[in-house]
């Protein structure tokens, strides 16, 4: 080896990356290359396990000797390339790794600071979970908050307000079991009053009045900003794991279009276990989908999405054998064995002679002429 890792050590330092370089030559020998190591999501069942060390772990201590210096250590660097540095930034870094320390006996601070030191990024994060720790990776998003901006126009404000109530109103059971019953001012009108016929959410000249004095007083960037309309959500994302990663998000607007969106892990500074982002447009967001290319080991997908997606299986029919009840299998067994005993009584019939006894020995004459052939030697 050009670059002298000291496996007993390290082993992951040697075969980790071997196992990288093997994995990024192999998808780019061939399409659909089956791959044993490399994926993302290959190395899920592992991290997720108690049977782990971390990749630090002197390599006589290892649980899990191919997961721990093979698997994990690709699956890290495949991610560190395509996800956290990009391709360009990684692969020049990881050559610049390789000038450096050939010909010489490296540790892994040593990769960890060229890393860095060539792309100018703290990965102090990244290492932390994925090569001293044993944690795992899993994000998901739990909430979506939906807010309306108002015109202030109450022409165009209070009807929708006035839509939203009665919809909520419409819910109640106890008017939907009185629809269409008569109630007891439609039976009396003189019982009404002013209040039967106001509807605090309906437009009044007032009202109109009052925005057309706003609408005056705004300078004609505020005016055009009313006037566009923008939809604000939201969106809470949780990490449940321990590892905390870039967030990669795709949304899906009403229209049918997609946008996907990549935060850097610096977002769960602050808190690392909740982040929430305000996202404005044009149109509202009906479908959010967390780690849509799976790119960062996310062991848990079924949290990934909103709304809830319903889990999804499969299983297979299989015929019942029938088992036979304890009386029948000693019914059965005792028939079995009488009629072994039959068949070995019949057996020892047909072997004995015509009379019953024992069978002929043969003509007397052949047993003296035996004898005294014996005599006569």
């Amino acid at each position: 080896m050009i670059i002298n890792s000291d496996e007993r050590q390290w082993t992951w330092l040697d075969e980790g990356l071997n196992s990288f370089v093997q994995f990024v030559a192999e998808q780019s020998w061939e399409e659909n290359y089956p791959s044993w190591r490399g994926f993302p999501d290959s190395i899920v069942s592992y991290m997720t396990s108690p049977e782990q060390v971390p990749v630090m772990t002197n390599s006589e201590s290892l649980l899990q000797f191919g997961n721990n210096a093979y698997g994990k250590p690709a699956v890290a660097l495949n991610i560190l390339r395509e996800t956290v540095l990009g391709r360009p930034l990684f692969d020049h870094a990881f050559k610049t790794y390789a000038q450096r320390w050939a010909f010489r006996r490296p540790t892994p601070a040593d990769l960890f600071r060229t890393l860095e030191d060539v792309s100018g990024v703290d990965l102090d994060w990244f290492w932390r979970g994925w090569f001293y720790g044993t944690g795992h990776v899993d994000q998901a998003v739990t909430d979506v908050h939906t807010w309306r901006m108002e015109t202030r126009d109450p022409r165009k404000d209070k009807p929708i307000e006035k839509a939203e109530r009665d919809a909520e109103r419409a819910k109640s059971i106890t008017r939907m079991r009185n629809a269409g019953q008569p109630t007891r001012v439609e039976r009396f009108a003189h019982l009404k009053d002013f209040y039967n016929s106001y509807d605090p959410l309906d437009a009044t000249d007032e009202d109109v009045e009052a925005y057309e004095k706003l609408i005056k007083d705004l300078d004609p960037w505020e005016r055009e900003l009313l006037d566009t309309e923008r939809t604000l959500q939201v969106v809470d994302f949780k990490n449940v794991g321990e590892v905390v990663m870039p967030l990669i998000v795709r949304l899906t607007f009403e229209d049918g279009t997609e946008q996907v969106r990549r935060w850097p892990a610096e977002v769960w500074v602050k808190d690392d276990r909740r982040f929430s982002r305000l996202l404005i447009s044009t149109q509202p967001v009906v479908k959010i989908e967390v780690d849509p290319f799976h790119e960062i080991a996310d062991a848990d997908r079924h949290n990934n999405e909103w709304p809830a997606k319903a889990r999804e299986g499969h299983f297979k029919l299989h015929k019942r054998a029938k088992t036979p009840s304890p009386m029948k299998v000693a019914q059965d067994r005792a028939e079995k064995a009488r009629k072994a005993a039959e068949a070995k009584a019949k057996a020892g019939d047909g072997g004995a002679g015509a009379d019953g006894g024992v069978p002929d020995a043969g003509p007397p004459e052949a047993d003296g002429a035996a004898a005294d052939a014996g005599a006569t030697d």
